[in-house]
């Protein structure tokens, strides 16, 4: 049994959990010390994230050969769009496609996917979810669980309100007081009856979800908002020197996915987790967007001393975020002369710096080369 995200110590939520631990009720995002505690036999391991996010790519790169309509919507949730390749895959059954999808990733990552397939993005992401072995539930045999059109309303009937995407546990607790706990509760209502007790907006949306309705399209092109990195600590750290050297490690890493990524940050953002809970953060946008390890971490480092000046308190958790996100082109003109450390303004010789990690890592692995303390 195996429980992925936090620490071994009960920090943190959880990522990922195998099956057999999945059995006892744990899940993704529930708090590591509850999930121990249903658990006990499970051993926890934190987080691989360059392994994951290597093998993100790789997954993404095998996608791509079966249509370039590709949404990616997280590290391993992709949305495919196969309208109009039926000439180009013989006619064959969309089940038949899939497989065959299924194979090329399993040959290429040794992963195994699970695949659902339908006439929107809610249904196939639930259809996904059925495709996946559960303990003590029938699933696909074969990882691919497909929704034929037509069927969309009679496949939502054996979901549960949460299970829909969208109703997140505010909206839970307001439909449970209406009585309103399953899809099957709600299908029979008229759309009048729903916008009467929740609104146009809601009642609108809501008797469409529970119909399988979901006209977002995927979005190939779709650009991230914001990236972050963080990290729970096994025990809380109030030693200054201790939390700048993780806040670099993780600000390189977050400058490293941008980097990757093809572009470059304005804000910067750096949150904090006191021992008590509290959760603080500050920001700060600059006039020019970065992208090298310096010149996030000279911001980032800032940005914490700010925190801590205003809070002295033990941290179990640190992050770094950067937003105002931007595609980067060719270099626009930056200073040839050095700058001060502690300055934020990114020069020539720092994007060199940059691009000269990014290469090693990329040829050596991602512990290749890292920066030194400043």
């Amino acid at each position: 049994m195996l429980i992925v995200g936090g620490s071994p110590e009960r920090r943190g939520v959880v990522t990922s959990a195998s099956y057999d631990a999945r059995a006892y009720g744990v899940h993704s995002a529930m708090p590591m010390a509850r999930a121990v505690r249903l658990c006990p036999g499970a051993t926890v391991v934190p987080v691989p994230w360059e392994a994951c996010a290597g093998k993100s790519r790789e997954i993404r790169d095998v996608l791509g050969r079966f249509t370039p309509a590709m949404e990616q919507a997280s590290s391993d949730e992709f949305y495919l769009d196969l309208t109009g390749t039926e000439k180009l895959y013989g006619g064959e059954p969309l089940a038949a496609t899939a497989g065959r999808i299924r194979a090329a990733v399993s040959e290429a990552t040794s992963l195994s996917v699970s695949i659902g397939g339908g006439t929107s993005k809610l249904v196939a992401k639930l259809a996904a979810g059925r495709a996946k072995p559960r303990p003590g539930a029938a699933a696909s045999s074969d990882g691919v669980c497909i929704v034929a059109p037509g069927a969309e309303a009679e496949f939502l009937l054996q979901f549960a309100l949460a299970d829909l995407p969208g109703v997140g546990p505010k909206a839970q607790a307001r439909l449970a007081r209406l009585g309103w706990r399953t899809v099957r509760d709600v299908a029979p209502l008229e759309r009048s009856a729903l916008v009467a007790r929740l609104g146009e907006r809601e009642g609108t949306w809501l008797y469409d979800r529970v119909r399988g309705v979901d006209r977002s399209s995927v979005e190939p092109e779709r650009e991230a908002k914001s990236l972050s990195r963080d990290e729970t600590f096994a025990a809380d750290v109030d030693d200054d020197a201790a939390l700048g050297a993780k806040l670099r490690a993780l600000a390189d890493r977050a400058s490293a996915d941008l980097r990757d990524l093809g572009l470059a940050a304005r804000t910067v953002a750096v949150k904090l987790r006191d021992a008590d809970f509290t959760t603080r953060q500050a920001s700060r946008t600059l006039p020019e967007a970065v992208r090298s390890d310096r010149a996030v971490s000279v911001v980032a480092r800032q940005l914490l001393r700010r925190l801590r000046a205003t809070r002295r308190m033990p941290a179990r958790l640190l992050g770094v975020a950067l937003s105002h996100l931007v595609r980067g082109g060719p270099d626009a003109q930056l200073p040839l002369l050095d700058v001060p450390p502690e300055s934020s303004v990114e020069t020539e010789r720092d994007r060199a710096i940059a691009r000269a990690i990014d290469a090693a890592r990329q040829r050596f692995g991602p512990d290749a080369l890292g920066r030194g303390n400043p």
